[in-house]
């Protein structure tokens, strides 16, 4: 299992509400669903990760945008 590292999350407390109540509907814990709101974010962004699972390069990010981008065409 990859290394984790601890970290301390100031959060506004109806946010964190919030995103409980969606942890528990899909049946993660707390930690698994903000882990997994952020990898769809970074994904979303085209900042995802590479392949070994950590943070991709600026310009493999930026290629890899570039090439989604060019497969969806003009919509």
């Amino acid at each position: 299992m990859a290394e984790r590292k601890a970290f301390l999350l100031r959060i506004d407390p109806v946010v964190l509400d919030a995103v409980q109540r969606w942890a528990n509907d899909d049946l993660r814990s707390l930690n698994g669903q903000i882990e997994f709101l952020l990898r769809r974010v970074l994904k979303e962004s085209g900042r995802g990760l590479g392949p070994s699972g950590r943070a991709a390069r600026a310009e493999d990010a930026g290629t890899a945008a570039d090439e989604d981008e060019a497969s969806r065409g003009d919509r």
